[in-house]
């Protein structure tokens, strides 16, 4: 009779121990849509929501720290919505920032990454071969690049 106690409790602390194994692990049960949220940048003076689009995932900026330019701007008119000033197609200059999508056509491939994807840079106004990465359900690691994924620089987006 003890032999059956012992094995069960023996049974009960193995399926205990790949039960935790399995919840501290996030690369075992990542889905596609685990992306999806509102994440800040990095500066943390904007935020990006991450939706589905279609079949792939894009990101639009949903707020920003600075919404309208400031007193003094060379960029814009103080007290006025941000706008896209440097996007190299002039009809798309006077685009508002909110509301704007930098994050395009990016697919999953597994093991908490989403590839072939392009994000766009209102700093800038350039355009970059894009990887996101999902560290954990609170950071994501967003690479652009130009060419090859070595030629580029991460960024780390939060929740």
């Amino acid at each position: 009779m003890s032999m059956i106690v012992a094995r069960r409790t023996f049974h009960a602390s193995w399926l205990a121990f790949l039960i935790i194994v399995a919840i501290a692990s996030p690369g075992l049960s990542t889905s596609a849509d685990d992306i999806l949220g509102v994440w800040y940048n990095e500066e943390k003076d904007a935020r990006i929501e991450i939706a589905k689009c279609g079949e792939k995932y894009c990101g639009t900026v949903v707020w920003l720290k600075e919404p309208n330019y400031p007193e003094g701007s060379k960029d814009g008119i103080p007290g006025s919505p941000k706008i896209d000033h440097h996007n190299p197609d002039p009809s798309l200059r006077k685009t508002p920032i909110i509301g704007l999508q930098i994050v395009h056509d990016f697919i999953f491939a597994g093991e908490n990454v989403w590839k072939e994807g392009k994000v766009y840079d209102p700093k800038n106004g350039k355009t970059y071969k894009g990887r996101m990465t999902l560290v954990s359900p609170a950071q994501l690691d967003l690479r652009g690049y130009i060419g090859i994924s070595l030629l580029g620089r991460t960024t780390t987006w939060t929740r």
